[in-house]
């Protein structure tokens, strides 16, 4: 049962908690380009399809903020703390109107990311990592973490056919000279966050490489024992 339990300083264990709780918390974590999104479609309809309830959410979703995020992303002037303040806003904005009131109701939450991804980008753009980690200290801690896992070389050859985004590239830190060499060192800061984050904050990794059906059945099977029991 999820538990209302949250990170607090240097700490990761669960509080008593509150038993008014019934649903569940999971998480798809992973960088830009490993097919979270992919994943999340295909196992709300493989839950839902069982009988349950299910939400699901992700980034700059939050109807106080989410369009002023991607307002402010246009211009490609939005400083690091903007984005870090921004980001953290539209996370507990989601998290008190959304993700707790669903979980109260007993629904299944699936969250496209969390505060994993958002820590990794704030320390790679200079933020300390105690601070960062401290301003999402109101997370609830979720009852699994599923990090979709790539290689730098992986990510790449899924990137290019679509094309470098600005931000997802991290241009905005002056990296590389064009988007590709920005991509690529940004990306790899970022991998190394997540490679550090997954023992401190126990997630579940998944290999990503593998084709999109392989990957979904192997989250199925994680999955499908954390499910309320009827």
């Amino acid at each position: 049962m999820t538990r209302l339990a949250f990170y607090g300083r240097n700490t990761l264990a669960l509080s008593e908690g509150d038993e008014s709780l019934l649903g569940r918390l999971f998480v798809i974590e992973g960088t830009d380009g490993v097919g979270r999104s992919t994943q999340i479609a295909l196992l709300k309809s493989w839950l839902e399809s069982a009988g349950f309830a299910v939400v699901d959410t992700g980034l700059r979703r939050s109807p106080l903020v989410g369009k002023g995020i991607d307002a402010a992303k246009e211009g490609h002037t939005m400083g690091p703390l903007t984005m870090n303040l921004f980001y953290a806003t539209d996370f507990a904005d989601r998290l008190e109107n959304l993700i707790l009131p669903a979980l109260r109701a007993g629904f299944i939450v699936l969250t496209d990311r969390y505060i994993y991804s958002l820590i990794a980008r704030a320390v790679v753009r200079g933020a300390n990592p105690q601070w960062i980690e401290d301003v999402y200290g109101l997370a609830l801690v979720p009852d699994a973490v599923f990090y979709m896992k790539v290689s730098i070389d992986t990510l790449v050859q899924r990137i290019v056919p679509r094309g470098f985004d600005y931000w997802e590239a991290g241009m905005d830190l002056h990296l590389g000279e064009d988007l590709y060499d920005s991509f690529i060192a940004y990306q790899t800061r970022i991998l190394m966050q997540f490679d550090q984050m997954a023992e401190k904050y126990h997630f579940r990794v998944i290999d990503a490489s593998r084709p999109i059906p392989q990957v979904y059945a192997d989250l199925q099977k994680r999955i499908a024992p954390l499910l309320p029991k009827a």
